[in-house]
């Protein structure tokens, strides 16, 4: 495994001093992030919506860090005024951001593509918005710095092979994977940038979204587990940041990424994983 020194040597951004900003702090990976980071010796700023579970949070990640290197920040993720006011608050207690995860999401399933409109563009104002807010109110002035800086957007498996069950949560993580990687791109060719963008694509993580679950899976990570993978491939270099889980190993994830990708190269049925004419073929493809 590696250690704390050789991910701080890697990884100039995550410095000792240097200040972290994560939304969906209060619980889950966004808490473990918190929590991590500290533990190296950030400053944290800790953004949520605001109430016991933001307080909670911030005395916990106080208890590592100190009180003088932790700000709570209650802010709604889907509102760019807030996200604005949340960069304000955090360069000017911390004078700069080395590190951005724009980790805020909610799962609750608004139904069926025709259903529910509001709770479509809710659930897609805060999962895919919200990360657009974080870029657009951190990203220049961490352009602007000069210095090693790192963009960590959370996405999901749902957002690769769009699974039935929740389509909008599907569309908003397969737009944060579509704008992530058109960040990477945009930053890699700024001129002087020294800002990198990555792709946190999670597994089966046991998180405030899990649902229906009070105590943690078997086949669930923690989020700490998958705060440790993250920070492990960051250092390797890596912009996919794919998460296995108890009961998925990348051979498993890669083969179904590919039977997905495989619908449009061979024109088979949208989803045709679980289209009734070709689940004896993805079943053989699985064990092939």
């Amino acid at each position: 495994m590696i250690t704390d020194a050789e991910i701080q040597t890697a990884l100039p951004a995550l410095a000792p001093g240097n200040a972290a900003v994560i939304t969906g702090a209060a619980s889950g990976i966004g808490l473990a992030a918190a929590k991590r980071l500290a533990l190296l010796g950030m400053k944290i700023v800790l953004a949520d919506i605001g109430g016991a579970r933001l307080d909670d949070a911030s005395r916990a990640v106080s208890a590592i860090a100190g009180d003088d290197a932790v700000l709570a920040v209650a802010a709604d993720v889907s509102k760019a005024d807030e996200v604005d006011r949340l960069a304000e608050r955090a360069f000017g207690a911390f004078g700069g951001v080395s590190l951005l995860m724009n980790n805020a999401g909610v799962g609750d399933n608004p139904g069926k593509p025709w259903e529910n409109r509001d709770a479509w563009k809710r659930l897609l104002d805060i999962n895919f918005w919200g990360v657009v807010h974080g870029v657009e109110a951190f990203a220049p002035r961490m352009l602007a710095s000069a210095r090693p800086g790192l963009i960590v957007n959370t996405g999901s498996k749902q957002g690769i092979t769009t699974p039935p069950g929740n389509l909008a949560y599907n569309v908003s993580k397969a737009g944060v994977k579509t704008f992530t990687e058109g960040l990477a791109h945009a930053l890699r060719n700024e001129p002087g940038a020294h800002v990198a963008a990555h792709l946190l694509i999670p597994g089966f993580t046991f998180t405030g979204l899990t649902e229906g679950a009070t105590e943690k899976p078997a086949g669930a990570w923690t989020g700490e587990q998958v705060v440790d993978f993250m920070l492990e491939s960051l250092a390797r270099g890596d912009f996919y940041i794919l998460c296995p889980d108890n009961e998925a190993a990348r051979p498993l994830d890669e083969k179904r990424m590919a039977w997905a990708i495989g619908d449009i190269i061979e024109n088979r049925p949208a989803l045709s994983r679980w289209h009734p004419d070709h689940k004896g073929s993805f079943a053989a493809f699985m064990k092939g």
